[in-house]
């Protein structure tokens, strides 16, 4: 296992996801073939934190791998970055990503304190109209980001990255649920996904703008929870969350608990 919780399941469900995985003496490249602009499918992962002055040579190591790409990004296989100076990639034009790693292990997390309403089904996609909803669900919550993604690119990165959901989906190593009105429409959800080792991890939690703060999120997460540990044999739970976001404390009023740090550096495109 790799020393990042959050970095051994993502290689784990990107490789389930059909991306290529190639290790080298001195970093990982991870590449999406089938999805080029996805930025995270499409990185470099250093064993360990970078030395002053070793950006150019890991640019020049990205460039290697990754020719074409506007984009880029830096996994680093650590737990824990609190005490690094990171100042040099900051200066570069990199966001610097401290993103909190919070498990819950052996039990399911807390129930939420409110039922479904009664127009609203929780549970796995299975249709080609279940699946088109969660991508009308993806569309929603960008346009609504005070920074959007570009929208025509953005939708191209949508329908692939839910190509794959679906492709592991069908091949039972995990699912997409989703809080589907009575109408069909998909108000909330998420992935969870086989990491392996009877670990499981979730995958972008999202709740339409017009339908937040009526608890969707928190059954879906604990709905997760238990169909990971019925359908797969899961007995930890792994979901990472932006420090900075309301998110993270949902999880928290769940059962999860900060485990990890995961340190990553992103310079997005020049037309981003």
């Amino acid at each position: 296992m790799h020393r990042s919780l959050a970095f051994h399941t993502d290689l784990a469900l990107r490789r389930n996801e059909g991306s290529l995985i190639r290790r080298g003496d001195h970093h990982t490249v991870i590449c999406s073939p089938d999805n080029p602009t996805f930025w995270w499918g499409n990185f470099l992962l250093m064993p360990g934190a970078p030395r002053p002055g070793d950006l150019p040579r890991w640019e020049e190591a990205f460039s290697r791998a990754f020719p074409d790409a506007a984009h880029r990004t830096f996994g680093i296989d650590t737990p824990h970055s609190d005490a690094l100076d990171l100042s040099e990639w900051q200066a570069a034009g990199y966001e610097v990503l401290r993103d909190t790693v919070l498990t819950a292990a052996h039990t399911v997390p807390s129930a939420p304190g409110r039922a479904a309403p009664r127009d609203v089904q929780i549970r796995p996609a299975f249709s080609d109209a279940d699946w088109e909803a969660a991508a009308q669900l993806r569309l929603a919550v960008n346009a609504a980001d005070p920074h959007p993604h570009e929208a025509a690119g953005y939708e191209v990165f949508v329908r692939r990255k839910l190509a794959a959901y679906r492709a592991v989906q069908e091949g039972g190593r995990g699912a997409l649920l989703a809080a589907f009105d009575r109408g069909g429409a998909a108000l909330s959800a998420l992935g969870i996904f086989d990491a392996g080792e009877a670990v499981a991890r979730y995958q972008s939690v999202e709740t339409h703008p017009g339908y937040r703060a009526r608890g969707l999120a928190g059954m879906l997460v604990h709905a997760a929870a238990e169909w990971a540990r019925a359908l797969l044999g899961t007995r930890t739970l792994v979901i990472v969350a932006d420090p900075d976001y309301h998110a993270q404390a949902l999880y928290e009023r769940l059962g999860f608990r900060p485990t990890e740090t995961q340190l990553s550096f992103q310079k997005r495109p020049p037309d981003a």
